[in-house]
């Protein structure tokens, strides 16, 4: 359906167009495949399964129409941004977990980012928890894998440093936070991470910092997280979060932790975290990605 000329500037599927044509536009400048001013990583045999799916009921009446993926910040979609970085980074496919507004995504997110493909799993039950969309994809946990939440505003530096570590599986963790009850903890002792949670404690830990919502998962911790994928919606009737099985993993499997300290970011759950990511994140992101 044709947009109104007041609406498609600032419509979501416009705007994710507009930046995938001036990548196209950089691509061609550069010769080798590659956006200018960003060098772009080797070609990495991973996917990511990115979450895209939930209502974001916190940002009505915002998301009522459009999911909060879609949200422009800088004039450009979160989402479009998280997937420019990736194909940077060398993934070669990433899948979109979709529900909420799942046509508007498919048509502004396409079919492929450069030379990364895009994939789609729908999740119809997208208004239970985040463990329902993870399982609805959970076929590509067979094979190294990043999971990602779709809200995320970050810098390219983050997916460097996750895909260089040598753990197979490891999490992101920014130390440099404060303590809301929102946040999603990490605690690690040694190169480990021994527990995660919103209201965890354990015992015996060195490092906590808040989680960024991207695991690395190797492949042999694959099939294991499945299986606590299923425990867990067998125990929640599906309304937990998938967070709660990766909980069960690191205290079964060894998956190390990434410090991100220091790198701005920021998670999209409420309006002020729109307006902090135009204002203090963004700028910050520009600068160290030159994009």
């Amino acid at each position: 359906m044709e947009l109104p000329d007041a609406v498609q500037q600032d419509h979501p599927d416009v705007l994710l167009r507009r930046a995938r044509e001036e990548d196209e536009v950089a691509q061609r400048r550069d010769g080798l495949g590659r956006r200018t001013g960003a060098a772009g990583l080797r070609p990495q045999a991973v996917t990511a399964i990115i979450l895209v799916a939930g209502v974001a009921r916190r940002l009505a009446p915002l998301t009522d129409n459009t999911h909060k993926a879609l949200l422009p910040v800088g004039g450009r979609p979160i989402l479009g941004r998280m997937l420019e970085a990736l194909a940077w980074a060398g993934v070669r496919r990433s899948v979109l977990v979709v529900g909420h507004c799942a046509d508007q995504v498919r048509q502004a997110a396409g079919e492929r980012v450069g030379r990364m493909a895009i994939d789609y799993v729908v999740n119809p039950e997208y208004t239970r928890g985040s463990v329902l969309s993870l399982y609805a994809a959970r076929h590509y946990l067979r094979e190294p894998a990043l999971v990602m939440d779709a809200d995320v505003l970050f810098p390219r530096e983050f997916l460097r440093r996750l895909l260089a570590a040598p753990a197979p599986s490891a999490l992101l963790l920014d130390r440099g936070f404060a303590d809301t009850g929102e946040e999603v903890k990490v605690y690690a002792r040694g190169d480990r991470v021994i527990a995660l949670g919103k209201k965890v404690m354990p015992e015996g830990w060195d490092v906590v910092g808040e989680g960024v919502g991207f695991f690395k998962c190797g492949a042999e911790a694959g099939p294991a997280f499945v299986r606590f994928l299923e425990q867990v919606i067998e125990e929640s009737q599906g309304m937990n979060e998938y967070e709660d099985a990766l909980h069960m993993l690191v205290t079964a499997h060894r998956v190390g932790w990434v410090d991100v300290t220091g790198l701005r970011w920021t998670e999209i759950d409420f309006a002020e975290d729109l307006r902090r990511a135009e204002a203090d994140v963004l700028p910050h992101v520009v600068r160290l990605d030159g994009a």
